[in-house]
């Protein structure tokens, strides 16, 4: 089993973050989406994003793929071919335990 632990959020320094050997950098959920919340302009990858707010809190991945775009203004075609594959995972996902 993988050792993961809280820590306060390095951002905000309220909200805890779960800190994992992957993902050293504490930083809470609602930071997160603050930071990934910026407009983007490229028709293309504006499509791609439009998708539900709930799906980017419930996934980390989807956070970290917005997050890189935002970075660094570009995404390859395997990052977006499983953006929408992880994007058709948690619909599915949320839409069974809704059920």
């Amino acid at each position: 089993m993988r050792a993961s632990y809280k820590q306060k959020c390095i951002v905000c320094r309220k909200n805890h973050a779960l800190v994992t050997w992957k993902n050293r950098v504490p930083v809470c959920t609602e930071c997160r989406m603050r930071e990934i919340n910026r407009p983007i302009t490229e028709p293309k990858f504006r499509k791609l994003f439009d998708v539900d707010k709930s799906l980017y809190e419930k996934s980390g991945f989807l956070r970290n793929i917005k997050a890189s775009y935002l970075r660094f203004g570009n995404l390859s075609e395997k990052q977006i071919e499983t953006f929408k594959k992880v994007v058709e995972e948690v619909k599915k996902k949320s839409n069974s335990k809704s059920h």
